[in-house]
């Protein structure tokens, strides 16, 4: 008949200390190759693979921090010798260990068959060519749309009174909408809701498309003109 209470457990805590210790030292060693890895790729996150006779190593990192260290022997279970979980096995982590040396040394190889890859590039770029020539002609461009849309503003504003409004045209089957306020001219507007801002509070069209429409702009104007006269036609036909 078994004694109770039976033996004590034996004491894993200098086990689990020295292991602990072990792990600590790996994580600050390969934090450093991490670090040096991400200047090397030059990002945020990032990893490699070392191959030794062994294992494959491979490091990996986020925000030049070391996020894991793997070894996988390939004929046993591979071994996160530093991660953001728990620390391996004794056991385990004494075989990978065993080979960390000639991963260090594998990291070393692999910075330096990256040295002087970029010793004959040169860098007597051609000179890079300026766009004021096109900014100055698309900005006189719309100035004068800008101009012309902001005095039609005027007119309405007299005609209609408010503080806002919009006037809306189909030249050549195209609609343009040209919204103003107290201060003139909002935006233009070529093809409906989706269309093309000739004029806006936001950026510039593209050039291609100032050649497309500014040409088409003598229309639109054309077009109030017409709604104008139209009706001054129409007053005149009222006797008092």
């Amino acid at each position: 008949m078994t004694e109770w209470p039976p033996a004590e457990p034996a004491d894993a805590t200098a086990v689990a200390q020295h292991r602990d210790e072990l792990a600590a030292a790996v994580r600050d060693h390969a934090g450093r190759i991490a670090y040096q890895l991400a200047r090397l790729q030059g990002g945020d996150y990032g990893s490699a693979t070392i191959e030794t006779d062994r294992a494959e190593w491979t490091v990996k990192y986020e925000g030049g921090d070391l996020e894991y260290l793997r070894y996988d022997p390939g004929r046993g279970d591979e071994v996160y010798v530093v991660s953001t979980k728990q620390p391996p096995e004794p056991e385990a982590l004494a075989d990978a260990l065993g080979d960390y040396d000639a991963f260090v040394a594998g990291f070393n190889d692999f910075v330096a068959s990256r040295e002087g890859v970029l010793d004959d590039v040169e860098t007597d770029f051609p000179e890079v060519a300026t766009t004021d020539g096109v900014v100055a002609e698309r900005d006189r461009v719309l100035d004068r749309v800008r101009a012309v849309c902001d005095e039609i503003a005027a007119q309405l504003q007299r005609y209609e009174g408010g503080d806002y409004g919009t006037f809306t045209e189909r030249v050549d089957g195209t609609r343009w909408e040209l919204k103003w306020d107290r201060d003139g001219a909002s935006y233009l507007r070529v093809g409906g809701t989706g269309g093309l801002y000739l004029l806006s509070q936001y950026e510039a069209p593209a050039a291609a498309d100032i050649r497309e429409y500014a040409p088409l702009f003598r229309g639109f104007v054309a077009a109030y003109n017409d709604r104008v006269a139209g009706l001054e036609s129409d007053l005149a036909t009222v006797e008092l």
